[in-house]
């Protein structure tokens, strides 16, 4: 169902569709705002926040765009624009920082996308109002949003092991703690909604922090 848009939430997307598209046409822009391991602890923290909004191609873009276009105008009818701004741009710090020290070993290990800031944004979503629904594309009935939010973290947390594909499960995994920590901070009151949901967070952190002290 098409929603209209909260005015941070245009603007968001606006400004990765910008950024994106330059990327794709300009080569040097791109390796310049990329997320990698050697060239931050080189000094290029830029690349913190730059690479959040770059991404490998349409299809990257379009789906977290689309994802975040379907969870932006909760959270904002939430905590309101400002919060929701925060929200964003943390989630994003958090999910690269988190990237960066679980990878730090990885001088050569590249990222880019809004991932962990889009992941901020569904995590708070889920958060204030765990008995959502959601639909998947590849299963065609409405799943509690407690129950995809927990099956999410733990699919993270393998991909985290694992380390076999493309995708940057750490960033979700840093970028989904920023969320549900700034929406605890504006709306505390989550605290006792939504029990479950940050009972099963607070387990997946200690095994990725046990995670993280292993990769030391």
């Amino acid at each position: 169902m098409l929603q209209q848009l909260p005015a941070v939430g245009i603007l968001l997307i606006a400004a990765n569709v910008m950024v994106s598209l330059k990327g794709f046409k300009d080569d040097l822009f791109f390796d310049r705002f990329k997320f990698q391991i050697e060239s931050i602890k080189n000094g290029e923290y830029r690349r913190f926040i730059g690479a959040g909004f770059l991404h490998v191609n349409t299809t990257h873009l379009l789906f977290n765009m689309i994802t975040f276009y379907f969870f932006v105008s909760i959270v904002v009818d939430a905590i309101g624009s400002f919060s929701l701004l925060l929200l964003y741009f943390i989630s994003l710090l958090m999910g690269n920082f988190f990237a960066y020290l679980f990878h730090y070993k990885q001088p050569y290990y590249t990222a880019v996308g809004a991932s962990g800031a889009v992941t901020g944004v569904l995590f708070s979503a889920l958060l204030l109002y765990p008995n959502l629904e959601l639909m998947l594309f590849f299963i065609p009935i409405p799943i509690p949003g407690y129950l995809f939010g927990i099956g999410y973290l733990l699919y993270t947390l393998y991909g985290m092991k694992a380390q076999n594909d493309s995708i940057g499960h750490t960033a979700h995994f840093g970028g989904a703690v920023g969320g549900i920590l700034v929406t605890l901070f504006f709306d505390f009151e989550v605290v006792f909604n939504s029990q479950l949901m940050l009972g099963v967070l607070t387990l997946t952190v200690l095994i990725a922090g046990f995670f993280l002290y292993r990769n030391k």
